[in-house]
């Protein structure tokens, strides 16, 4: 069931179209589900969850909640909850009140207000903070106590504005493992923003990639990651090896030379995308310089200056990877390659 829907939002700053405005944005959101909007700088990502809030009007379209239309309803009266990057905790109230604020600001009662707060404390690993001050946290203990807080009046949508991104890498990764499992555990709908690949990805159900106000790609993250959707989509992703090709039979001509595509794969003229994966060292075919290496963990990142065409990226083991300035021949592996749809 569709908890939330925009149909045709549009916002625009002034005259004329501005970043961040957005334009005929259209996207539900089922109940329980975790959708992540991606995108870069001025796409409109922070702009879409104030619209959601009630925090900023919308020019065209309508935005429901349960199938009601929010155009007259107030901000306090829309059930969601909101969560912003720099936390916004109040340091002149403890732990247990910032949670409680906003019990309180509904009327609920002390006793069933601290029961709630014990509650969620323990949800959030902070089991028995009611009584620290704020400053005394770490970034990663306020992260939890504005988590709670907004989870405190049962919100029925909760957006998540860049949660993470005063954070530590590690500790990042580490909290949203944590997330994805508690929001999984409360069935919890989250609507959340992030400029991090890896925290979208790893958190959600769905991901939503935004272009200058509008949704370039929505999908799940093995979807999109699969299967970007644009030449934009795939380089906002991080992947370079992108260049116009020719297909027929199979084959596509490009800089590089002939390369294999999946079977089925459209004739003419297109974008092909080759991951650094299906770049594969082999005894024989282009010839290339290494230009650099980088250490990966589970595997070693080259980037290689082929003989023909544009620099390559690829990818092998950690056994027998060559150094900077070895000459290597590579193939190309068709289930790696994708060939993208016009923008």
């Amino acid at each position: 069931m569709t908890l939330l829907q925009l149909e045709g939002v549009s916002v625009r700053f002034g005259e004329r179209a501005v970043a961040s405005a957005l334009d005929g944005v259209d996207l539900a959101v089922a109940e329980h589900e975790i959708v992540c909007v991606l995108g870069p700088s001025g796409s409109g990502k922070s702009t879409l969850l104030r619209v959601v809030a009630g925090l900023q009007p919308v020019a065209d379209g309508r935005v429901l909640l349960g199938g009601a239309d929010q155009a007259a309803v107030p901000v306090h009266r829309r059930g969601v909850g909101l969560m912003f990057q720099d936390h916004q905790l109040f340091p002149h109230r403890d732990v247990g009140g910032n949670v409680a604020f906003g019990l309180r600001m509904r009327g609920a009662s002390k006793r069933s207000s601290e029961a709630r707060v014990t509650e969620l404390l323990e949800l959030v690993g902070l089991p028995g903070a009611q009584g620290r001050a704020v400053a005394s946290l770490s970034g990663g203990e306020q992260q939890r106590v504005a988590l709670a807080r907004a989870l405190a009046p049962s919100p029925r949508l909760l957006m998540l504005d860049e949660p993470l991104g005063q954070l530590d890498r590690g500790l990042r990764e580490r909290l949203v493992v944590e997330l994805q499992g508690l929001f999984s555990r409360l069935g919890t709908t989250v609507l959340a923003v992030t400029h991090d690949q890896g925290e979208a990805f790893a958190l959600a159900d769905r991901v939503v990639v935004m272009r200058d106000g509008r949704i370039a790609q929505a999908g799940t993250p093995l979807e999109v990651w699969q299967r970007p959707a644009s030449e934009f989509v795939a380089r906002f992703l991080g992947f370079e090896n992108v260049v116009p090709a020719e297909l027929s039979a199979g084959v596509a001509a490009t800089p590089w030379g002939k390369v294999p595509v999946p079977a089925g794969s459209p004739a003419g003229e297109h974008q092909v995308l080759i991951r650094p994966a299906g770049v594969v060292l082999s005894a024989v075919g282009l010839g290339c310089e290494v230009v650099s290496r980088t250490f990966r963990g589970t595997h070693v990142a080259l980037l290689l200056r082929p003989e023909v065409g544009p620099v390559l990226e690829a990818e092998c083991g950690l056994e027998g990877a060559p150094a900077v300035g070895d000459r290597v021949s590579v193939g190309f592996a068709p289930a790696e390659v994708v060939v993208l749809p016009g923008e």
